[in-house]
């Protein structure tokens, strides 16, 4: 029998931190709409089978910043969210205070799309102030937690990560979440997370840790921090809490700062994740044509690096039709490189090619049901260790089903 859903989230949010890791795994009926959806007749017979099996939390399954499709992005309500989807492992993307305090942003610069700022008095100390849309000028400001103590980052509220670049007011401006996500949750607010309080939570919820070190906004050094300063703060923190290296997958897309790690935490540094954006900062890169991931996989392993987190569009390709694994999930796998990849549930409804993350395999994205039609390939034919979603459950399911870890 399929639960049913907003309730059960009406509930965790009474819960006391870490209480939600006792209860039973929820997924709602999310994994169902899109089951429902598959063209594959054989993996959608599969995944039809288990809508009865008992769930579990699953390690397969990352909560990309809690589960923000519909709760305000690295707030308490969002990671309860999704320790209730049955997430393994709870990311906080690391930021740092004017202070030089540790916090979970997706990025230093991201306060005036992700909380409150801008409708409080913290506005007035913002990098570049509200500038309202003009002619074909739209409407743009930038706030950083860098502008800011941690006493003041507390006193925000966290909202749908969104802004209205047409809008002429503040209040318009702050407004715009799409259509395909919702400001339910959010309408109460978010109470935004130090990351020693998120070391805090999620070690009370049973769960393990993928802390993101996020490129600073601001000039290096800082205030006398360095680079290295930054990312030793970063580990000294689960350090500090008792929390055992082997709970913790620390990334960065800076290669600089694993290189760290390896030198200087290698305990930590022995599940540490590279990300990889290099399709977006590299014009010669071709996730199909080895001669040019540089360095390449096999240089990035004699480095040190056990972990590679790509996008999604990265690890596919389409052959006869047909989602397959691309030459550079191929390459990462032969140099025996572990893949994680992000992030799923990020781009809507699928009926016009899914956008970003579904790029390499637009051609053939025309519903919904390609969520899991991904996922299957990811997991049975690339062989990624876990992967990152905006909504755990879907997740959740599919490794529940599939028996993964």
């Amino acid at each position: 029998m399929r639960k049913l859903f907003a309730p059960v989230f009406l509930i965790a949010m009474a819960l006391p931190a870490g209480a939600a890791s006792a209860a039973a795994v929820e997924v709602g009926p999310r994994p169902y709409f899109l089951i429902d959806q598959i063209r594959n007749p054989e993996l959608k017979a599969k995944l039809e089978a288990c809508a009865d099996k008992p769930l579990e939390k699953k390690l397969f399954s990352i909560a990309h910043r809690g589960a923000p499709m519909q709760f305000p992005e690295h707030t308490l309500q969002s990671y309860r969210a999704a320790a209730r989807m049955g997430v393994g492992i709870q990311e906080c993307d690391v930021a740092f205070t004017a202070d030089k305090q540790l916090v979970c942003r997706h990025a230093q610069n991201d306060l005036h799309t992700t909380t409150n700022i801008l409708a409080t008095d913290l506005a007035r100390k913002c990098t570049r102030p509200f500038t309202p849309a003009e002619g074909d000028k739209p409407a743009s400001a930038e706030c950083r937690t860098s502008d800011i103590t941690l006493s003041e980052f507390k006193s925000l509220i966290g909202k749908m990560d969104a802004a209205n670049t047409k809008a002429a007011s503040v209040d318009a401006y702050m407004k715009g979440t799409p259509a395909w996500r919702t400001d339910l949750y959010a309408a109460a607010g978010g109470t935004l997370m130090t990351h020693a309080e998120y070391i805090r939570l999620v070690k009370a919820q049973g769960l393990k840790f993928t802390p993101e070190l996020k490129a600073p906004a601001v000039d290096m050094p800082y205030q006398g921090w360095t680079q290295e300063n930054y990312a030793q703060a970063m580990i000294d923190e689960y350090k500090a809490a008792g929390i055992p290296p082997e709970d913790v997958f620390p990334q960065s897309f800076n290669l600089s700062d694993i290189l760290y790690w390896i030198k200087a935490e290698p305990a930590f540094a022995k599940q540490a994740i590279l990300l990889d954006e290099r399709d977006e900062t590299d014009k010669t890169f071709n996730h199909m044509d080895p001669a040019t991931f540089k360095p390449s996989m096999k240089e990035l392993k004699e480095m040190g690096v056990n972990y590679i987190a790509p996008s999604l569009p990265l690890l596919v390709t389409v052959e006869n039709g047909r989602i397959a694994p691309s030459a550079y999930a191929k390459e990462a796998k032969a140099a025996g490189l572990k893949i994680i990849t992000w992030s799923l549930e990020r781009s809507g409804p699928l009926q016009k090619g899914g956008g970003y993350y579904y790029k390499s395999i637009n051609e053939i994205v025309n519903n919904d049901g390609m969520v899991y039609e991904l996922v299957d390939v990811l997991a049975q034919q690339v062989g990624v260790e876990g992967i990152f979603s905006d909504w755990p459950a879907t997740v959740t399911y599919y490794a529940n089903c599939m028996n993964l870890k």
